[in-house]
């Protein structure tokens, strides 16, 4: 099968993500006591070479002379080079295989080594355009054939003029004499190639920069392995979001911006223009206006358990689908708020402060074991549960109350009222969460409840607390003991001031939402959310979802995926059966729900199909969001 516009590839740094005689340096050195100095000092000879500052003969020479390469060397070189193919590349096996006949590979590489590697993508031999080694009798490299063109300054060109075609080429490679077949005046575009490594001067002189093959695909109409270029989905992570993360995405091949700080609203609408997945935590807000902005937004990120600071309504009606971890750092902030309880109540930090003073306060007064007490817990779901159960393992009587019934673990009772819960416990810990009827559920009336001298610990949202009214409980003696981790108002960032009325109050720990600020709780959520992004954007999948309707989908094997994301109203499916039907499309699977106020469809349908019915699907009035999948 062949392509309108046949196509040129480069060999190092474009077929494969390294640059082989640097490889075989590597190998043939390996037990040299200078090895490091020597492969050093190939690879620069390589840049120079790749960047055009040193020529293609002296590139050659100079490298070979710096070690002595058998063909074991050589075959051991090959099985490195197969484990390096581009990520891109391999996943493109079935193009270069389908329009073999269209693909050349010219290179100032050797074909003993590339022929073997290009063979496994499906690629001709006979089309293979490089340097060959010369050997001795016992197989030694005594250096290259000189009378090879690719040998030479303006070989590439030469090889490329001596190509029988009578369409120009497109020429895809990373360096300085891959640009250069373009004098040879038979290339329509020279497309630097920068998935594995960005050579400035070579992207200056280029058409187009891709940074996968898969780019390439898309701006040329071809068929491929994805229906969307990986390299051109960007994601946008703030806050300090776990580098597993980081590392999710870029593996995936998407391109990857991290933040160590929140944005504020302006900021992060600028910043959103071209982000298709966006990570945030606690502090930066998803706002309708952010939202509007966000036109090419597929899904957003919480990378911790609340969701209030995202628009959930307004982003379900744009079609943005939202995930969070609902179970990632639980543990984190349990023991967090077990561990403060029982510092609170042996007053620990205020003699600690004491001795850094100078002072030495040894005293039983006012302090307690936690044995025996009785622990509040407000709002029962994942982490007050949790809290329970370890609670009761050092002795401690757990009360708890929630407004959604929840089974009791262990010994816990439930309380009938908040009121009846905060009279009778010695120890209150919030754990609610951000909705906005929760705001200053706790305030002078309710301290008024609790018992003198409580013990009292709020790890989940600060406008739950009005932290006035606990400033003045802890002065009052009402509250013996406070540890609060969430404010009303929080910098955006370390580098801003904080301010609040419980400074300078005894025996009151303020941590900065460090709740689930764990190396392992992070590690967890980064992990998880990137997963869950990752499998929307690839498959559709919308399991974990908090706003979208949760469909947990099949691999998709041998066909096209149709996402369809539309209002909720009634004769949708109809309609969408209606066009597939009139278009005799064959539909393999298909998969519907609904919330509130969307409803999802996903159809599987044959790789051939009229891609008319993409166009009528688009054009269905109550369509928020379609895309491909393939």
């Amino acid at each position: 099968m062949t392509l309108a516009t046949p196509l040129i590839l480069d060999f190092d740094s474009t077929i494969v993500r390294c640059e082989a005689l640097d490889e075989l340096a590597k190998i043939v050195l390996a037990k040299a006591p200078d090895r490091d100095a020597i492969v050093e000092r190939i690879e620069a000879i390589t840049r120079a070479g790749m960047e055009g500052s040193l020529s293609i003969t002296d590139s050659l020479e100079q490298r070979l002379s710096a070690m002595f390469v058998k063909r074991a060397d050589i075959d051991a070189l090959v099985k490195v080079l197969l484990r390096n193919i581009t990520p891109s590349i391999r996943a493109n096996k079935a193009f270069f295989k389908r329009h073999a006949e269209s693909i050349h590979v010219v290179t100032s590489g050797f074909r003993e080594y590339v022929v073997p590697v290009i063979e496994t993508l499906g690629l001709r031999p006979e089309h293979v355009h490089a340097n060959t080694f010369t050997f001795d009798t016992k197989g030694s490299v005594t250096g290259f054939d000189r009378k090879n063109p690719l040998a030479r300054a303006g070989g590439k060109i030469d090889a490329v003029k001596s190509i029988a075609s009578s369409a120009p080429f497109d020429v895809i490679g990373d360096g300085m004499t891959d640009a250069e077949i373009k004098r040879s005046g038979r290339v329509r575009h020279f497309y630097a190639f920068v998935e594995n490594v960005e050579r400035a001067a070579v992207v200056e002189v280029a058409d187009r920069v891709i940074r996968s093959f898969d780019e390439y695909l898309y701006l040329e109409r071809l068929p491929g392995k994805t229906s969307f270029p990986k390299s051109k989905i960007h994601v946008l992570l703030l806050e300090a979001i776990h580098p597993d993360a980081v590392a999710a995405f870029t593996s995936e091949g998407y391109s990857v911006q991290a933040i160590s700080d929140a944005l504020d609203e302006n900021d992060l609408a600028k910043a959103i223009k071209d982000v298709q997945i966006l990570g945030l935590r606690s502090k930066t807000r998803l706002t309708p206006k952010v939202l509007e902005a966000a036109d090419r937004l597929l899904a957003v990120g919480a990378f911790c358990i609340g969701t209030e600071q995202i628009s959930l309504s307004e982003a379900s009606m744009r079609g943005v689908a939202a995930f969070n971890a609902p179970y990632s750092n639980t543990r984190s902030v349990v023991e967090l708020a077990l561990g403060e309880a029982i510092m609170l109540l042996r007053r620990a930090c205020d003699s600690s402060a004491a001795l850094h003073r100078g002072v030495w306060q040894k005293t039983a007064s006012g302090c307690f074991e936690a044995r025996g007490k009785k622990l509040g817990i407000v709002g029962y779901g994942n982490i007050g549960s949790q809290l329970s159960v370890l609670a009761e393992a050092i002795g401690i009587e757990v009360h708890y109350y929630d407004i959604v019934e929840r089974l009791a673990l262990g010994n816990a009772k439930r309380s009938a009222s908040l009121k009846d819960l905060l009279s009778k416990v010695d120890i209150v810990s919030l754990h609610v969460d951000g909705r906005p009827e929760n705001k200053s559920m706790i305030g002078d009336r309710e301290f008024g409840w609790m018992k003198k001298g409580v013990v009292f610990i709020n790890l989940s949202r600060g406008h739950i607390v009005d932290v006035d009214a606990l400033a003045r409980a802890v002065k009052s003696g009402r509250v013996g003991g406070a540890a609060v981790d969430v404010f009303p108002v929080e910098p955006k960032s370390n580098k801003d001031p904080f301010v609040t009325p419980l400074q300078g109050l005894p025996n009151v720990i303020l941590t900065p939402h460090v709740g689930g600020s764990t190396l392992e709780a992070q590690q967890n959520i980064g992990t998880y959310v990137a997963s869950r992004l990752i499998d929307y954007v690839n498959t559709g999948n919308t399991y974990g979802s908090v706003n979208f309707p949760q469909i947990q989908l099949p691999s998709l094997r041998g066909a096209h995926r149709l996402l369809h994301v539309h209002k909720n109203v009634p004769g949708i499916l109809a309609k969408i059966n209606g066009i597939c039907a009139a278009r005799k499309i064959n539909i393999l699977g298909q998969y519907l729900k609904t919330t509130e106020e969307i409803g999802y469809v996903i159809i599987d349908v044959n790789k051939r199909y009229d891609e008319g019915v993409i166009e009528e699907l688009r054009k269905i009035p109550e369509t928020i969001r379609f895309r491909v999948l393939y």
